[in-house]
């Protein structure tokens, strides 16, 4: 039996819409967190090197006694998922599998709009799934690479991202599309600006619910552990690779909880070890 804390990773604090939701569905559970803020954004980067990049963070977060591994990053997900599975040995759930199983269930029109990274939309995942579950359904990807820099700014709103909301969902509502995707972590943080643009009939999918239901059946199915609320109240943890003073300014708030005296900056690198806590 798995035992110890819930390895969560993503570029920067984009992965806290899934730590929000596992503390709203498993409060009871311990976190550790790596936000890869010295490389964020990811969308632009060549696929082979966030592949190592999420493999040196999961071996991170291994060497932590994580039980698990949340992959709560669609590029991340897309990208080397896969490859991560076949590496270590304990579960890992990623992200874009959970949203496109919600937008196949709850699409009308069969018109689903993604909302993603660079790299996510060039990988094509979410659509590769959609379309294994029903070939009849259309998917409209649109990158949005103003997204990632204006949640990482802690800039959630305001005249520069609604002029980017309206651009990059232009198409999206041209193809009449019903469901949307927000196919990156950080985006549900630009939601209530989203919501404005859209209008109150298409429905937007934040992944991170789905994604925590996910890791609650393997801790309900026995295969890893649950946390026993009885050694006193879940401590969480988090790194950070690059500035540790912004992610904490920005994050904090986005969290809705004081993370300033559970922060540390690591540096990690390609050896087998994969991380050196400094600070």
């Amino acid at each position: 039996m798995l035992t110890g804390p819930i390895g969560v990773f993503d570029s920067g604090i984009g992965g806290f819409t899934v730590v929000r939701e596992i503390f709203h569905q498993l409060p009871d559970e311990e976190i550790i967190y790596f936000g890869d803020t010295a490389h964020v954004p990811y969308g632009p980067r060549p696929a082979e090197e966030l592949i190592r990049f999420a493999t040196e963070i999961t071996q991170f977060l291994v060497s932590q006694k994580a039980k698990m591994i949340v992959v709560a990053c669609n590029t991340s997900s897309s990208l080397a998922l896969d490859r991560l599975r076949a590496k270590f040995r304990l579960p890992i759930v990623g992200v874009v599998n959970p949203g496109a199983d919600e937008a196949v269930r709850v699409t009308c029109n069969g018109r689903v709009g993604v909302l993603a990274t660079e790299a996510t939309i060039r990988k094509g995942m979410h659509r590769q799934r959609i379309n294994e579950k029903s070939s009849q359904i259309k998917v409209f990807g649109q990158a949005c690479p103003s997204y990632v820099p204006f949640v990482e700014a802690g800039k959630c709103r305001g005249p520069e991202v609604e002029q980017a909301t309206r651009e990059y969902l232009q198409p999206l509502l041209a193809a009449d599309v019903d469901t949307i995707i927000l196919g990156c972590t950080h985006y549900p943080f630009l939601q209530p600006v989203i919501r404005a643009v859209v209008g109150d009939e298409v429905l937007l999918i934040d992944p991170a619910c789905h994604t925590v239901l996910q890791v609650k059946e393997l801790i309900q199915r026995g295969v890893v552990s649950a946390r026993d609320p009885l050694t006193g109240p879940p401590v969480h943890r988090f790194f950070v690779s690059g500035d540790q003073a912004a992610f904490v300014r920005v994050g904090g708030p986005l969290l809705g909880k004081p993370i300033a005296e559970n922060v540390r900056q690591v540096c990690l690198d390609s050896s087998p070890e994969a991380g050196q806590a400094a600070g």
